[in-house]
């Protein structure tokens, strides 16, 4: 991913949403073991949802879940990164193209 190299290592941060995105798709153990071992080795944080990022999320699915389909963990992944003043990494631009203030950078996945 050389977007990724482009990032100090101290700003790369991952909603802990996502990693259980990451570890609901993995097909086998070995899947898990490579997943868990790309995120120790490359990622400095963890972001947990807290009080702040809640209430971003339900004002973004107030605003974006009818008109735009905006989902719950989508929702909550896209406050994380607003809340932290964060671009937010995504092979799933289309689940957050309709959040003008979040500053998104597209990449393709495996």
């Amino acid at each position: 991913m050389e977007f990724m190299a482009k990032v100090p290592y101290v700003d790369r941060h991952i909603s802990a949403l996502c990693m259980m995105e990451l570890v609901q798709g993995c097909l086998n153990k070995e899947e898990l073991k490579s997943v868990k071992k790309f995120i120790r080795e490359n990622i400095s944080q963890v972001v947990h949802p807290d009080e702040r990022i809640s209430e971003k999320a339900i004002h973004l699915l107030e605003k974006h879940a009818m008109p735009d389909g905006l989902r719950t963990v989508d929702a909550l992944i896209a406050a994380s990164a607003l809340i932290n003043g964060a671009t937010l990494a995504t092979a799933n631009y289309k689940h957050f193209k309709s959040i003008p203030t979040l500053d998104v950078i597209k990449f393709r996945g495996r």
